[in-house]
């Protein structure tokens, strides 16, 4: 791959929010040792460069594992060299030499960036989550655990800007291409690496938020396939934890424009958490953005799948904890016409999951702040879901829920019955109408049913 040098402004070091990341170590891997360092002439510290280099060297060859006439001696060989190289990388007694850096980084880049096989047919069913046993797992894991543990450590121990000439915008855009890897360790391991490059090299921090809001918008509009969405987000998660308050505009609008639109695939359950996640924290920072949030995936509600709307109602619920009180009644009216076409819902998970939704104060608190509004649409839901729903267990917890509304404001309660009973009986008054209507007409079309019959004609011939 090309290199290009940037000319970065120094930028002090800031300590993420993601802790856990941070204090990822990986284990320690034994091997034949490398030569050791010594001093060379001229006052300088200089390194037995040769068999380094060497093994470097070797490294640079890469095995499948799965063409048979590569040799399992050689592959464990060079997991062996490999191991070597993390060995030097972990001495904290002598600092790495620069000469070391460009052959080094070529090894990673020769065994990290490979094209990727084509997706399987178990990737299309991984959209049940946290589903491992139908993951692919590379065969190439041996080497590459190790060669991403050398870049991890490259990037956390070495000055960044020794690594500006080989750590560039290409090198990060190749990064980004290695999440679509079906192998869950993998994308672990990028996930790892590529949050500590954006934590050292402050310079790219710009340059690669934008770059994965193009691998989400390309999911979400284009193909709805990438298997690394989830720890993508993650990653996102961290970010935005750091922002300060106000937010700048640039981060609402990725909110607007990324993450709302991210609930509209159905892989959506895959990496639901993380972007409830990343939301939330939207919410938290700013929560006169709950109105916006709320209204956005509102928008994007599935129509036939069940379990998506199982994970949109407890996200829901979790941002009614956070929204500003002040918008409590211009959201009162959408959200609760949404849980009561829920509870309505002939499967009943949905219909569960959206009546213990009740059982929020804050949205109870909310629903209260616009009760005229509101308890007309909740009360006719009720008295439906008494009268229709299959489920006993749902009729049980309406029969709950309805015992708690009427507590609230019984009068208001009483009013909504008595409308709905009105409306039923005008309903019933209108069908008999139109049935007699019809009956008129049926009747007299039988009366000249002679008008509507064909007429007979015969026909004689003149021979």
């Amino acid at each position: 791959m090309g290199i290009r040098r940037d000319s970065p402004k120094n930028s002090p070091r800031k300590k993420t929010t993601l802790k856990h990341l941070f204090d990822l170590d990986p284990k320690p891997y034994v091997g034949s040792p490398l030569p050791s360092p010594r001093r060379g002439g001229g006052g300088g510290t200089d390194y037995e460069h040769d068999g380094i280099l060497s093994a470097i060297s070797y490294c640079n060859s890469v095995f499948t594992f799965t063409d048979p006439q590569e040799s399992p001696s050689q592959q464990d060989l060079k997991r062996l060299k490999l191991m070597d190289v993390v060995s030097l990388l972990k001495s904290p007694k002598k600092p790495l030499h620069e000469q070391l850096f460009s052959p080094l980084m070529s090894m990673v880049s020769v065994n990290l960036f490979r094209p990727l096989p084509p997706p399987s047919k178990t990737s299309i069913v991984s959209a049940l989550p946290d589903d491992e046993e139908l993951s692919t797992f590379t065969p190439l894991w041996p080497h590459l655990q190790l060669v991403y543990d050398i870049l991890v450590r490259l990037v956390l121990h070495v000055d960044s800007k020794k690594l500006k000439d080989y750590i560039d915008h290409q090198f990060i855009r190749n990064l980004l291409y290695l999440f679509q890897s079906e192998d869950p360790r993998e994308r672990e391991s990028l996930k790892n690496v590529f949050h500590r490059i954006y934590s050292r090299f402050t310079s790219y921090r710009s340059f690669m938020r934008k770059a994965m809001n193009d691998v989400f918008l390309h999911y979400v509009f284009e193909t709805e396939k990438h298997c690394g969405i989830g720890e993508l987000l993650e990653i996102w998660g961290s970010i935005i934890n750091g922002f300060g308050v106000p937010l700048k505009e640039e981060h609402k609008l990725f909110l607007m424009r990324v993450l709302l639109p991210l609930h509209k695939p159905k892989g959506l359950q895959v990496y639901h958490r993380q972007l409830a996640y990343c939301v939330s924290q939207f919410v938290q920072k700013e929560p006169a953005l709950g109105g916006v949030v709320v209204r956005g995936i509102l928008r994007y509600w599935p129509i036939t799948n069940c379990h998506k709307e199982v994970l949109l109602i407890g996200e829901l619920e979790e941002l009614v904890e956070n929204i500003d009180p002040d918008q409590y009644r211009t959201l009162a009216l959408p959200l609760c016409s949404r849980i009561t076409r829920c509870f309505n819902s002939c499967n009943s998970q949905v219909a569960e999951r959206a009546l213990y939704v009740w059982n929020n104060e804050q949205f109870v608190k909310m629903a209260s702040e616009a009760m005229e509004e509101v308890f007309p649409v909740v009360v006719e839901g009720m008295e439906r879901n008494l009268k229709l729903h299959w489920s006993k267990s749902v009729k049980q917890l309406t029969e709950n829920v309805k015992a708690m509304l009427e507590e609230m404001d019984p009068p208001l309660y009483d009013k909504c019955l008595r409308e709905i009973h009105h409306r039923e009986s005008e309903a019933h008054r209108e069908q008999i109408k139109r049935q007699q209507k019809w009956d008129q007409i049926e009747t007299a079309a039988a009366k000249h049913s002679h008008f509507l019959q064909p007429t007979k004609t015969i026909c004689v011939s003149s021979h």
